[in-house]
C-alpha cells in the first residue's frame, strides 16, 4: 500500500516550473490585465468626469507605453543587479500603487504622469517574467508555459469588463475612482505572492528545466562567429512583426468599448459584458495558440493568428450589422495572447535560456513603439471622423501586412 502511495505521489507531483508558471498568470493578470487592460472599461466614466475628448483618452494610453518602452531598457540591466523575482515584485508595487494614486487625479495631466509610472512597473513585472519561460521551461513545453501565463490577461478582462460596470452603476459618476483603487490594492497583494513565490532559475529548487532537452549540435569557431549577428538580425525581424502587434491590437482593446457606448449605442453594463466575454475567450488563448506553435511551429501559429486578426479588424470596420461585432469580439478575444506567447517561445528557441530575458526586452522595444503609436492615431483619427471605423481599417491593413512578414521568417536552424 505505501508502495502504491508512493507511486501516485511521484505520478501527481507538480513541476515548479508550472508554480512560476501560475505565479506568472497572477502577474500578468496585475500588470498588464488590470495595469492596462482595464482603462479600456474606466475610459468612458472617467472621460466624462474629467472632461477628456479622444485625442487625450489615446494620449493616456499612449503614456502608458512610453513607461513600458522606458521600462524594457531598464529591465534588463535591473533583473541582472537584484534577479528577475526581485525585479518583477518592485514592477508590480509600482503598478499598484500608481493606479490607486490614479483614483484621486483631478485631470488629463495627472491621470497622463501616474499612467507613465504604471507603465513602468507594467515593463519592469511583464519582461523579465516572460523570460522566465526560457529559464524554466525546455522548447518542448515554452509555448505551454507562456500560454498559461497569458491567460492571466484573460482572467483580469472577465474581471474588469464584470467589475468596473457594477461599481459604476452602484457608485455612480466617480465609480471609475473605486475601480482604480481597488485594482491597485489587488496588484500591490499579487506583489507580495510573487516575491513569495517566484525564483529566478531551477537551480534554486535543485531542479533542472521541465521538458524533452534540446540537443545542441556541435558548433565550429566560425559558426560561433557568426551566430550572434545572424541571430540580431532575425530579433529585429521579430521585433517589427510584434511592433504590428502592438500597434493594432491595443487599439482594438481600449476602445472597442467606447466605440460600442458611443457609436453603437449599447449601455455600458452591455458593452461590459461583451470585454468579459473576451477576456473569457483570451483564457484559452494563450495556452492553445501556445501548445499549436509548438506542434505546428512559430511562423505557421503566427500567420494564423495575423489572418484571424484581420478579420476581426474588417469585422469591426466595415459597421456591419451587431451580428457580425459579435463574431469580431468573439475572434479578437480567441486570439489576443497569442502574439505574445509565441514570442516568448520563439526568443527562448533563437537565443536559448542565457540570452533570452535581454532579447525579449530588445523585441519588445519594438512592439512599444507599436502600443505608443496605436492610441495616439486611432484617437486622432477618430475626433477628425468622428468615428473609430478608420482606425480599425488601418489595424487591418498592418495585420495583413504582418502575415507577409511573418511568411519571410526564418526557422531557428537556419538562424
Amino acid at each position: 500500500m505505501s508502495q502504491k502511495n508512493q507511486m501516485l505521489e511521484k505520478k501527481i507531483q507538480l513541476h515548479y516550473g508550472w508554480i512560476i508558471a501560475l505565479t506568472g498568470m497572477a502577474v500578468l493578470f496585475s500588470c498588464l490585465g488590470l495595469g492596462r487592460f482595464s482603462l479600456g472599461m474606466l475610459l468612458p466614466s472617467m472621460g466624462i468626469s474629467l472632461d477628456l475628448n479622444y485625442s487625450q483618452m489615446g494620449l493616456i494610453g499612449t503614456g502608458n507605453f512610453v513607461g513600458y518602452m522606458i521600462s524594457v531598457i531598464l529591465a534588463g540591466i535591473i533583473a541582472r543587479a537584484i534577479g528577475a523575482r526581485w525585479t518583477i515584485s518592485l514592477g508590480l508595487v509600482l503598478v499598484g500603487s500608481s493606479m490607486m494614486l490614479i483614483s484621486r487625479a483631478g485631470g488629463f495631466m495627472e491621470v497622463m504622469a501616474l499612467y507613465v509610472a504604471t507603465g513602468i512597473g507594467s515593463g519592469l513585472a511583464n519582461v523579465p517574467m516572460m523570460g522566465l519561460v526560457s529559464h524554466w521551461f525546455f522548447k518542448s513545453n515554452r509555448g505551454r508555459a507562456a500560454g498559461t501565463m497569458l491567460s492571466g490577461n484573460g482572467i483580469a478582462i472577465v474581471f474588469t469588463g464584470l467589475f468596473i460596470p457594477w461599481v459604476n452603476s452602484s457608485m455612480g459618476a466617480e465609480g471609475w475612482r473605486i475601480g482604480w483603487l481597488t485594482i491597485g490594492a489587488i496588484s500591490l497583494v499579487i506583489a507580495a505572492v510573487a516575491a513569495f513565490f517566484l525564483r529566478n532559475e531551477p537551480g534554486e529548487k535543485g531542479l533542472t528545466p521541465l521538458g524533452k532537452a534540446e540537443v545542441v549540435p556541435m558548433l565550429s569557431g566560425s559558426d560561433l562567429k557568426k551566430e550572434p549577428k545572424s541571430n540580431k538580425w532575425t530579433m529585429v525581424h521579430l521585433g517589427c512583426i510584434y511592433a504590428l502587434f502592438g500597434a493594432t491590437y491595443v487599439v482594438y482593446a481600449t476602445f472597442i468599448v467606447t466605440t460600442m457606448i458611443n457609436e453603437r449605442g449599447f449601455g455600458e453594463n452591455t458593452a461590459g459584458t461583451f470585454w468579459a466575454v473576451v477576456g473569457g475567450l483570451s483564457i484559452f488563448s494563450g495556452p492553445l495558440f501556445g501548445w499549436l506553435s509548438d506542434r505546428l511551429g512559430r511562423k505557421i501559429g503566427m500567420m494564423l493568428v495575423f489572418t484571424l486578426f484581420t478579420i476581426s479588424y474588417i469585422l469591426v470596420a466595415a459597421n456591419l450589422p451587431n451580428p457580425f461585432l459579435y463574431a469580431s469580439i468573439g475572434i479578437f478575444g480567441l486570439a489576443v495572447w497569442s502574439i505574445p506567447t509565441i514570442m516568448s517561445a520563439a526568443v527562448g528557441d533563437y537565443t536559448g535560456p542565457v540570452r533570452a530575458v535581454k532579447a525579449f526586452g530588445f523585441i519588445t522595444l519594438f512592439f512599444g513603439v507599436g502600443q505608443i503609436s496605436g492610441p495616439a492615431v486611432a484617437g486622432f483619427t477618430a475626433d477628425i471622423t468622428g468615428t473609430f471605423s478608420m482606425a480599425f481599417w488601418l489595424c487591418a491593413a498592418l495585420t495583413i501586412s504582418a502575415v507577409v512578414l511573418t511568411y519571410f521568417l526564418r526557422p531557428p536552424s537556419d538562424s
